[in-house]
């Protein structure tokens, strides 16, 4: 088949290469101009530069609805395209052009996480395990026909780092699965339980925002999923602000005000956690490794050097 690839950062990367790899033939790429968002310098390998290493058409685009973009694809008379983190909605016009429409690669087991950040997200709710959808992509974003899925499972300390390796490693047996059943006829698309399906937004440094009337719970997980190299969930201390980069679920039970600073356990610092902290019945958060303004990492239990005091949201 001859395929036209739309994609973006390392998600768009992996699927590229994916397709190089195959015995399909990849006719264009089209991907984003370089970006400043702080989501989006992160895992950027160019699907530009890979494109040009090999010597495939590439179009830097924001938006897919320009005349010139949609003859180049007209010309390029692709069987197929597959697309992995493209940014904005492609028109029908350009998802409908080829024969067999375009393929969707997204890294949630949909209907569920639709959008943007399904891996964080996923991490912050607790699933216990996460995937790649290969699906055709319709008018509604991530709704269309699921083709197949893969999925991993979510230990107990995984990192959102740890969830990026094992699923950006899904993509090329999909991808290569995926259009040996299209081109082969085997295919058997499988329309989404919509009532099923929930959808998410774009992350941004807000997001990372630690509130301590959170369970303790949803806390710990928010501090694995805003690992490194992800903006680290912040609180504030002292009016500066303060990034947790490693955490864990108290052993005892504390109670008070949310966001207490109050006593050692373990290697660690308990912070007083949720919205019923007063009942003395809930976990803290044991504040293990924190790193400051500067970029200076410390252990917890150097740089609260006595207890007392609160963390807040904001200074």
């Amino acid at each position: 088949m001859r395929v036209v690839m739309f994609g973006y950062q390392t998600w768009g990367h992996r699927t590229l290469q994916a397709l190089l790899d195959s015995d399909h033939e990849v006719v264009m790429a089209v991907t984003h101009p370089k970006s400043d968002h702080v989501y989006e310098k992160i895992w950027d390998d160019s699907v530009a530069d890979l494109a040009e290493k090999h010597d495939v058409p590439v179009l830097l685009r924001n938006r897919p609805d320009d005349p010139e973009l949609l003859a180049a694809l007209k010309e390029a008379e692709p069987d197929l395209i597959v697309a992995n983190n493209w940014r904005t909605v492609l028109p029908p016009e350009v998802f409908d052009l080829p024969p067999h429409g375009t393929l969707n690669i997204h890294d949630s087991l949909l209907p569920a996480y639709a959008g943007f950040s399904p891996l964080i997200w996923a991490l912050i709710n607790g699933e216990r395990e996460v995937g790649v959808t290969a699906h055709r992509m319709n008018a509604e974003l991530d709704a269309g026909d699921v083709l197949l899925q893969r999925a991993v499972p979510v230990g107990a300390t995984d990192t959102v780092a740890d969830l990026f390796h094992r699923t950006v490693d899904l993509i090329g047996p999909v991808v290569h699965e995926s259009l040996d059943l299209i081109a082969s006829g085997r295919a058997r698309w499988i329309p989404q339980d919509r009532s099923r399906a929930s959808f998410f937004h774009k992350r941004s440094l807000e997001d990372s925002r630690i509130d301590w009337t959170w369970p303790a719970e949803d806390i710990e997980r928010l501090v694995r999923a805003q690992c490194d190299p992800y903006p680290n969930a912040f609180t504030h201390h002292r009016g500066k602000r303060l990034r947790i980069v490693e955490s864990a679920v108290s052993e005892g039970c504390y109670g008070g005000t949310p966001g207490r600073i109050f006593i050692r356990e373990g290697d660690g610092v308990v912070i007083v956690a949720g919205a019923e902290a007063r009942n003395g019945r809930l976990r803290g958060l044991v504040v293990k490794r924190v790193r400051t303004e500067d970029g200076a990492e410390h252990a917890a239990t150097d740089y609260f050097r006595t207890m007392g005091g609160y963390l807040t949201g904001r200074p």
